[in-house]
């Protein structure tokens, strides 16, 4: 494993060093502005100070695109509001989802050994059926088809200033891997300026440092964030399974093997506004381990981000958006299967939002993308391409909804895309929100959405997995009744879902080597309960539980590995400038249908901590400067977790080596 040895070194000196630079140039920026005006203020004091009513009463813009309550929006969405984040903390994106209504999370053996799971659906062996925004931007990774777990991982969770899930298809405004949800990463807005800087030590050597960086000068505007996040080697013992011991295109493995399981990963994002010009940047890397047909490798992946963008108001009414968008993953894995990739995408997308009258809103826009990738064996010399290529494709969308009634809303869209030679396609959705009182909200709702193959899917030629150009993109329609009631104290929402996956493209074993194909269906039908409560404004509780069952066309049920039933709760208690207290449990049934030779999870549960107290009053800093004591634990009952290792799974891998407690501090400069 000296290839971990080597970029762990390189890269911890990288971070220490930007973080230094970073606290430094901070300091002597802030130092320099004048107190930001009382209001402004969007941190901990500001919402200590907002009064109950303001926690609850939120506006969300994934679902249209236009800025809607929570209960008016036209999809089945949660929120993870700024005031969750503050009391639940979480030190990747990974933890702060898996509280999330309808998601879990999981795993699989190779590339995507972090994942989350919307609504049961883990059909694939990595994330491509969930698209993550950031800001209201796609990005996706092209050559596997989806990979997500770098930004799970690595993503500078301290910059989020909320975060907006879409459950179910997004197609018609996202497009491509907007299948079973949509998750838009929403990051502050430098309304003040203020600089941040934490760090954390835990047991074994873990570490967790951020920094968060927010300036104004007129109508300039910057945000700025980085993270390291590394836990101790989990050193533990593999039992390969017999189907994976004598693999003819793979090494020969021994039957047991010790492990060291590695978890790195380090993130940052920067994001400008200057008027009706944006610009925003973000990078991911994240280190683990993976396990391909019983060989344990180094997994090293990468993600670059960016998005420039040019508001403009036609008129009144009329909002008009250009976007450039551009992703570009990277992802190598040593020793076997020797593979290295990189692949991007982008995007020139066009956007229109018009009120069309006291009754109509319509979204509109039009997009081209290009996506191109390479994938080598690097196992000879010199090294073979398994797959190389590019492709082109473009689509036209539009949305609208029309208030019928003062109580009954009607939405229609649809997405026509060209994408490659594939024929032309169109997705549709339509529904209706009904709100029989203030309080009460019903939505009934039907949408369609698409995954396109993917480069690999399309073009992979290595000796034990080809690709298929003939194939067709996955489909999913989806039928969501949904019931919500929300006060100044209290959301609740109870959601019946029923979705059914057409044309999987899954890998079918032939006489020399797996093909892709597209191959029957499955069908997911499950309900969904969330709450949220505040007893006092400094006295918060939620919970949520997700039952859901699957079958394919054959009858077989249970082709996803993900427990039928599973329940959260979280508690969270604060007080005015000193203390904040959050514990949140995270809970999932058995997996039935699974047999391991390694461990098989049964019940568990996972527990977290957050603790943040504030020491500025012991210290003669003045108003404009802080210092706090933090604490974070993951994993409190001290789990030691195995999942299975993805769709079709053949075992289980690790995935939670069990208790990690951080502590440090945190200071910031600039606060109001």
């Amino acid at each position: 494993m000296s290839y971990f040895t080597t970029s762990k070194n390189r890269s911890s000196a990288a971070s220490w060093a930007a973080a230094i630079v970073f606290a430094m140039t901070s300091a002597t920026a802030l130092a320099q502005q004048p107190t930001a005006p009382a209001g402004s203020d969007k941190s901990i004091s500001d919402l200590m100070s907002m009064d109950i009513d303001s926690l609850t009463n939120i506006d969300v813009t994934t679902a249209s695109r236009f800025a809607d309550k929570l209960s008016d929006a036209p999809s089945i969405m949660s929120v993870v509001t700024s005031d969750e984040l503050r009391r639940f903390g979480g030190l990747t994106l990974g933890e702060i989802l898996q509280r999330v209504p309808g998601l879990t999370g999981s795993t699989q053996y190779f590339v995507d050994r972090s994942l989350i799971s919307a609504r049961g659906d883990q059909t694939k062996t990595d994330g491509g059926h969930i698209l993550f925004l950031i800001n209201g931007r796609p990005t996706r990774e092209v050559m596997e088809g989806g990979i997500i777990s770098d930004l799970l991982e690595a993503f500078p969770v301290d910059i989020l200033d909320h975060i907006e899930i879409i459950k179910g298809p997004g197609s018609v405004l996202y497009g491509s891997n907007a299948f079973s949800a949509v998750i838009n990463l929403i990051t502050k807005k430098a309304d003040l300026n203020e600089a941040t800087v934490k760090a954390m030590g835990g047991s074994g050597g873990a570490v967790d440092a951020s920094g968060n960086f927010l300036y104004k000068k007129g109508d300039l505007s910057t945000v700025a964030s980085v993270q390291r996040h590394e836990l101790a080697d989990w050193p533990l013992t593999y039992l390969v399974p017999p189907s994976q011991q004598n693999v003819p295109w793979a090494p020969s493995v021994p039957a047991v093997e010790n492990v060291n399981l590695v978890d790195r990963s380090i993130g940052a994002y920067l994001g400008m506004n200057y008027k009706g010009l944006s610009f925003m940047s973000s990078f991911t890397e994240w280190q683990s381990t993976g396990f391909i047909e019983g060989t344990v490798s180094g997994t090293r992946l990468t993600r670059d981000f960016a998005d420039l963008g040019y508001d403009h108001k036609v008129s009144e009414n009329w909002d008009m958006s250009f976007n450039l968008t551009f992703t570009r993953t990277t992802f190598k894995e040593l020793p076997f299967p020797n593979v290295t990739r990189d692949s991007d995408e982008a995007i020139i997308e066009w956007t229109n939002l018009v009120t069309l009258g006291s009754k109509d809103r319509l979204s509109f826009g039009a997009l081209l993308n290009r996506i191109e990738g390479v994938e080598l064996f690097t196992g000879t010399d010199p090294a073979t391409i398994a797959a190389r290529g590019r492709r082109l494709g473009g689509a036209f969308y539009a949305q609208i909804d029309h208030q019928l009634r003062s109580d009954l809303k009607l939405i229609a869209g649809f997405q026509t895309n060209k994408i490659g030679s594939i024929p032309l396609n169109t997705v549709p959705r339509g529904g209706l929100v009904y709100t029989p009182s203030t309080h009460t909200s019903v939505k009934a709702l039907y949408s369609q959405a698409f995954r396109a193959p993917s480069l690999d899917e399309n073009l992979l030629n290595n000796p034990g997995l080809g690709g298929n150009p003939n194939l067709k993109p996955e489909t999913v329609a989806t039928f969501d009744l949904g019931v919500f009631y929300e006060n100044n104290r209290s959301q609740i929402g109870i959601d019946y879902f029923h979705s059914r996956f057409g044309d999987n493209i899954v890998n079918v074993a032939g006489a020399t080597r797996s093909v892709y194909f597209n191959l029957g269906t499955v069908t997911f039908n499950g309900i969904e309960l969330e709450g949220k409560y505040y007893f006092r404004k400094n006295f918060f509780l939620q919970g949520s539980t997700l039952y859901q069952v699957n079958a394919d066309q054959t009858g077989k049920t249970n082709v996803s590995p993900i427990p039928n039933i599973g329940f959260k709760a979280g508690i969270s208690y604060e007080t005015k400038r000193s203390l904040t207290f959050g514990l949140f449990d995270v809970s999932d049934g058995p997996f039935d249908g699974y047999t391991a030779v390694n461990p098989l999870q049964g019940w568990h549960h996972i527990i977290n901590a957050n603790f943040r107290y504030d020491l500025s009053k012991y210290f003669p800093f003045g108003d404009r400067t802080g210092v706090a004591a933090v604490m974070h634990a993951n994993n409190l009952t001290n789990q030691v977790i195995w999942l299975p290792s993805g769709f079709s799974s053949v075992d289980t891998v690790p995935v939670s080596q069990g208790r990690v407690i951080f502590a440090g501090l945190e200071f910031s400069a600039g606060r109001h």
